[in-house]
């Protein structure tokens, strides 16, 4: 824990920081200028398009979209599939028009649990430049991200948020939502429920949208969020080992918790014959293996599918109107390591100080690579089955999932993580449909922003995405890497992607220059070791 005693002239949301710069870490390098993106135009037209709005309905076209002060003002059907179009039908010319006769248009995409970089990166080397976060987002199609803690400091990405705002700066739109300070294991100023109230009402007044809680003492973590509610902020929490016998999810749902991040706070809410999850006699939170092999064990421990106890759960979540961000890409790397670190965008895009920190260390949160086990991989293929089949319950009982993919640990990097997300939310049950439903529209009604953004529809912001296929078809398409397909002309192997381009508010992102810029900055990163360099495609 850090004694903020000493530290003067600190303000609320920056707590956190204050935590890691005694360490030596420091945020990530701001962007300030933008050196990506056409536009905004005054007149944007999109040609001849199927669109996909993000609402759960069908792929309909081909229809013009029409976008002018980067908002949708025209959505116009000009003819049916296969058949000519009557230019007469067609809305009037635009100042740039791109044709998507034969592609899918599809909103941006919205990574409900995001960090601008991370800190504790610094521990292996210069922390990734905000830049290079950003354009893996844009470049995966991600136009809104809610940055789960602020850890960089609020000021800072205050800055960030009003310089994507303004398109002065390559980035999604930013939502903030900063990290309560009452958990003992990591920075605590607050310890009274009033402390907590006040500290809400500050952070209103410096402008975050939200407060990102790992647990807190019971009467403070409730009076936060009554508080909360009070002043319109939302809220999502990591229900994490140390806080969660005291408040599980289902606890904080009833209190107005508006998400659940990861899947902690669950198990504990189902358990039947236990209060406090069975930990290994020699268990130490402090250990990053323990940690985590122990998480996987939970809900093994908890009520089972289709028990009593298992659906009155789902039932008072869904009364409390609650939201699960599962962040199932994160823990990928648990059931089988081997492939999360040979995946194959690393050499390109994984930075080397990023890629050190994911490496076996002491210390480094979600490095605990040390220890893992066969075992350790089944338990957790096991935790992942009921995980996944709770929240496809809660989906189909009309729950709302979202997108979320908390990368920059555990060998997840930033945009691929969140296409992963995509994959395994169709593994946990959901249809392609209902993926980019939770990836577009539910996750902007989780943010507050469902009246600008999340669907295609008249008067909402151009935050847009241009696939050259169906990306319903494959989500393994939208990797920036593309995925290996056999082209039957010539018999060899070849890599295809479908996302082109990403538009945001307007402003038109090539997908192939962003990530070319990329590779730049991981191509530089290397220079001088290349030999530890993981393989490239």
């Amino acid at each position: 824990m850090v004694d903020t005693s000493s530290i003067s002239n600190f303000d609320v949301g920056e707590e956190i920081r204050l935590m890691f710069e005694p360490k030596g870490m420091r945020p990530a390098t701001a962007a300030t200028s933008r050196n990506a993106g056409q536009g905004p135009y005054k007149r944007l037209v999109l040609r001849g398009a199927t669109v996909i709005d993000g609402t759960g309905a069908p792929p309909s076209g081909p229809v013009d979209i029409v976008v002018e002060g980067g908002r949708i003002t025209e959505l116009k059907v000009v003819g049916a599939p296969l058949k000519a179009i009557n230019p007469a039908n067609r809305p009037a010319q635009g100042d740039y028009e791109i044709d998507c006769h034969g592609k899918y248009v599809t909103p941006g995409l919205i990574d409900c649990h995001a960090h601008v970089g991370t800190p504790w990166h610094g521990m292996s080397g210069e922390v990734p430049t905000a830049d290079y976060v950003y354009k893996l987002w844009l470049a995966h199609g991600v136009t809104t991200a809610r940055e789960m803690g602020s850890m960089n400091g609020l000021g800072y990405m205050l800055e960030q948020r009003e310089a994507s705002a303004n398109n002065q700066i390559a980035a999604p739109r930013l939502l903030l939502h900063a990290y309560f300070p009452a958990v003992n294991e990591r920075i605590k100023t607050i310890y009274t429920p009033e402390q907590a109230r006040d500290w809400v009402r500050r952070l209103k007044q410096r402008g975050a949208d939200g407060i990102k809680f790992f647990g807190a003492p019971p009467t403070i973590m409730q009076a936060a969020l009554d508080e909360a509610a009070i002043q319109g902020l939302r809220s999502g929490c990591h229900h994490a080992q140390m806080a969660v016998t005291r408040v599980n999810a289902l606890t904080s749902a009833k209190w107005g918790l508006t998400s659940s991040e990861h899947y902690y706070g669950i198990p504990e809410a189902l358990f039947e014959n236990r209060i406090v999850q069975s930990f290994p006699t020699d268990y130490n939170y402090g250990d990053e293996y323990f940690r985590f092999s122990a998480a996987g064990q939970m809900f093994a421990q908890a009520a089972q599918p289709g028990s009593r106890k298992w659906n009155d759960v789902l039932d008072q979540f869904l009364e409390t109107g609650h939201t699960f961000v599962p962040t199932f890409s994160i823990y990928d790397a648990n059931r089988d390591l081997m492939r999360a670190r040979r995946a194959d965008w690393h050499g390109d895009y994984t930075l080397k100080t990023i890629w050190k920190y994911f490496q076996p260390q002491r210390g480094g949160h979600g490095a605990y690579w040390y220890r893992w086990s066969t075992t350790n991989e089944v338990e957790w293929k096991q935790n992942y089955r009921l995980w996944m089949q709770f929240v496809n319950e809660y989906k189909n009982l009309g729950g709302r999932v979202c997108t979320g993919s908390d990368s920059g640990f555990i060998y997840q990097i930033f945009g691929f993580g969140l296409i992963r997300e995509l994959e395994l939310l169709q593994e946990a049950g959901f249809n392609p449909l209902e993926v980019m439903r939770s990836a577009t529209s539910l996750g902007a009604e989780l943010l507050g922003i469902e009246e600008d953004t999340g669907s295609i529809d008249l008067g909402k912001c151009a935050d847009l995405l241009i696939h050259d296929v169906n990306p319903l078809e494959d989500f393994k398409l939208m990797y920036g890497t593309g995925a290996v397909r056999l082209n039957d002309e010539t018999g060899k192997a070849e890599w295809k992607r479908s996302l082109r381009y990403t538009i945001k508010a307007g402003v038109i992102y090539d997908t192939d220059l962003l990530l070319a810029q990329v590779r730049e900055m991981v191509n530089q990163s290397w220079k001088d070791d290349d030999h530890d360099r993981p393989p490239t495609r």
